[in-house]
């Protein structure tokens, strides 16, 4: 303090309006020993519910997937402990290999021509989408299915804020797919993108090559918000005629941690790789002829002139994305497809056993991967309440972010889920709504 010049800490603090201060000492406990905090903070979590303690159906962007402990393991690694992006081209050879393994996967399970280093998660990586796509055609119209989930439209919409974009969203229909017939009307010669959700947030498949015509019909991109782990089934958007492809990678290796910290990927077509947000790893060779990986490209504000650089991202949630590859690679794409299968088989058995209940309609009739809707009998609330008694978190209240669904509950069901504990779940579900 003497070397800095003040007589008191409460100086440092003067450029701090008083009235946002808080004005009082922290509401703590007092000081204990590392035993007894140990066991204090311990009272404090056991507070929590969680999926090792109870079986999770909640879904709609989160899912409780089995996580390999391999993952953790090479993520407490000291050469990968970092979630800090890596800038410079002279970086470690381990971090860029790492990097460009990713993106390989990323582009192959996509069906896209090349993917970038990771983003933070799958609706701010929907969010650059738009930006790239407005940079290209230089539109500022953007169409959403209704489908695409709540979250990404409202981080959308923030990123947008300040660019006058307009934003449409067309209807779903009676099966939960998007009406196509008002897509079309929505989407013009102004529009910028259109944005679909691949299977969309109510679990249901989208018709995503009728959705890229109707794109492409007016000069617009496709965008795909996609479930990775769905992609280990289903024909990637790529075939489809998708031009950007994103989503959260949570599926792949994280856990769900309170809704964070995940990562978003990013791929496109490769005429558009240089508008893409963040940066690329490449394989080159060196002065030696030996393989050697670089810091291709990286269009971001430090590296370039600001008013061409295509993001202000600057931290790409690499840590997490590396999980996301180490995933990847211990499954290989036989492992992630026979996942994604047992979620699916899953799903329909549970599915049909609730259907089965008396007052339980399914929302939609389309076709669902491991998530599915119900028109419940009973108060979502009061449901959901009657089942964490039973150690059963969800289902998921739709009417809380779908007024115009009140009453629908969604549920998720993973690889993890046995079918005992389906079972046990539909016997719940008969014993509530009664």
């Amino acid at each position: 303090m003497a070397a800095i010049g003040v007589s008191a800490i409460e100086q440092l603090f003067a450029d701090i309006p008083e009235a946002t201060r808080l004005g009082r000492d922290l509401d703590l406990p007092a000081p204990m020993a590392e035993s007894e905090l140990r066991s204090y903070i311990g009272g404090l979590a056991a507070q929590n519910w969680n999926a090792n303690d109870y079986t999770c159906y909640l879904g709609g962007g989160v899912y409780d997937h089995h996580i390999p402990s391999v993952v953790g393991t090479i993520l407490s690694r000291g050469e990968f402990y970092t979630a800090y992006t890596p800038y410079q081209p002279e970086v470690s050879q381990g971090t860029l290999q790492a990097i460009y393994e990713y993106q390989t996967m990323i582009a192959a399970l996509t069906g896209m021509d090349v993917a970038n280093a990771s983003m933070y998660d799958g609706s701010s990586a929907t969010a650059e989408a738009i930006l790239l796509a407005m940079a290209t055609n230089r539109r500022e119209h953007v169409v959403f299915s209704r489908g695409v989930g709540h979250d990404t439209r409202e981080v959308c919409r923030t990123y947008a804020s300040d660019r006058g974009v307009q934003f449409s969203e067309a209807p779903l229909t009676a099966d939960g797919t998007t009406d196509l017939e008002k897509l079309a009307e929505l989407t013009t010669d102004e529009t910028t993108c259109v944005i679909a959700q691949y299977p969309n947030f109510f679990g249901v498949v989208e018709p995503l090559a009728e959705m890229a015509k109707i794109a492409h019909d007016k000069g617009a991109l496709f965008v795909v918000n996609a479930n990775p782990m769905a992609l280990g089934l289903l024909k990637p958007p790529g075939e489809y005629g998708a031009d950007v492809v994103v989503g959260d990678g949570q599926p792949f290796g994280m856990a769900m941690g309170y809704g964070g910290p995940h990562f978003g990927y990013f791929a496109c077509l490769e005429k558009f790789q240089r508008r893409m947000a963040g940066r690329l790893s490449g394989m080159t060779k060196d002065c030696r002829d030996q393989r050697a990986f670089v810091l291709t490209l990286a269009t971001r504000e430090q590296h370039i002139r600001r008013e061409k650089a295509t993001s202000n991202i600057c931290t790409n949630s690499a840590l997490c994305a590396l999980g996301g590859a180490v995933y990847m690679s211990l499954l290989g794409k036989h492992g992630v497809k026979k996942v994604a299968e047992l979620c699916v088989q899953k799903a329909h058995y549970a599915q049909a056993k609730i259907a089965a209940l008396p007052g339980w309609e399914p929302a939609f009739s389309g076709t669902f991967l491991h998530e599915f809707c119900f028109k419940a009998p009973v108060e979502p609330e009061v449901l959901q309440k009657a089942l964490v008694a039973k150690k059963i978190l969800g289902p998921l209240d739709v009417g809380q972010f779908y007024p115009e669904h009140k009453g629908v509950v969604m549920f998720a069901v993973t690889e993890k889920r046995t079918k005992a504990e389906i079972d046990a779940l539909v016997d719940a579900l008969e014993e509530v709504s009664k």
